[in-house]
């Protein structure tokens, strides 16, 4: 129903660059995810441009045939000072249109950008200060110390994100398992990598966040949004979300087969 191709970016504003298609008309599973999109939309040979917010659920969405759409994926942290992620949240806000190629954004027009030339694009928000970035997300993320207490760090993180980082971190392990699945990993490792309790944790987290069982997500059926290899909020480990990481001694000295027979059900 759709093909979508992405492309990963340079830029440290934006996580990723995609574009699709639609190949005829239906329903797919819009998953849940930590960052917000600029979205191009074309159909019937007209543009319309929005603001795609973090979605906290996953949601059944309605896909129209012949569609093409383009889109900027901001890396987390990043974000719109007029378009606060809170305003975001679970929502898509409308940009007006300046022309038929062009857009209205903080009073000024802007060309649509193309799937090369998004990263520029980017750029030049930045450089007028439409697009920001709070590198104390990063710091928090990666455990790194800050000079603010920990009401204002949680407070600054909140007003970049939108969301607290117990959430985030949810959504993000949700989305890595999902990876995992459906790159062929058994379920029990699944359970493991991800770092969740058992089998049952699992099950309620991806039916919240991606909107199927494990068993439909190995399936692949019905179709996802956007789901890119990943791990846990970018990092190339998964120390933040596990528990039973095997550098640390899993759970206190146990071995896979332990946790396994202990814990997966």
């Amino acid at each position: 129903m759709i093909v979508i191709e992405d492309r990963l970016s340079d830029s440290p504003y934006v996580e990723r660059v995609w574009r699709s298609y639609s190949q005829r008309s239906g329903l797919f599973t819009s998953i849940a995810v930590t960052q917000f999109d600029l979205v191009i939309e074309k159909l019937e040979g007209k543009y319309r441009i929005f603001l795609h917010g973090p979605e906290t659920k996953a949601t059944q969405a309605y896909c129209p045939p012949e569609g093409e759409w383009l889109g900027i994926l901001f890396k987390f942290g990043t974000f719109l000072p007029k378009f606060p992620p809170s305003r975001l949240m679970d929502a898509a806000i409308s940009i007006p249109g300046a022309s038929s190629r062009s857009f209205w954004l903080n009073s000024a027009a802007w060309e649509i950008p193309t799937f090369e030339n998004a990263d520029t694009f980017v750029e030049r928000l930045a450089t007028e200060g439409i697009v920001r970035r709070e590198p104390l997300v990063e710091n928090i993320l990666y455990g790194q110390p800050n000079a603010l207490s920990l009401r204002s760090a949680q407070r600054h993180f909140l007003r970049a994100t939108g969301m607290n980082l117990t959430a985030s971190r949810q959504i993000e392990r949700a989305r890595y398992a999902t990876t995992l699945l459906r790159q062929g990993q058994p379920i029990l490792d699944t359970v493991f990598e991800a770092g969740y309790f058992d089998q049952p944790h699992l099950t309620r987290s991806l039916k919240r966040f991606i909107g199927q069982t494990p068993a439909q997500i190995i399936e692949q059926n019905p179709q996802l949004s956007l789901l890119y290899d990943t791990t846990p909020l970018g990092f190339d480990t998964i120390e933040l979300f596990n528990p039973f990481d095997t550098t640390q001694g899993v759970r206190n000295g146990q071995s896979r087969e332990d946790y396994a027979q202990r814990y997966v059900r």
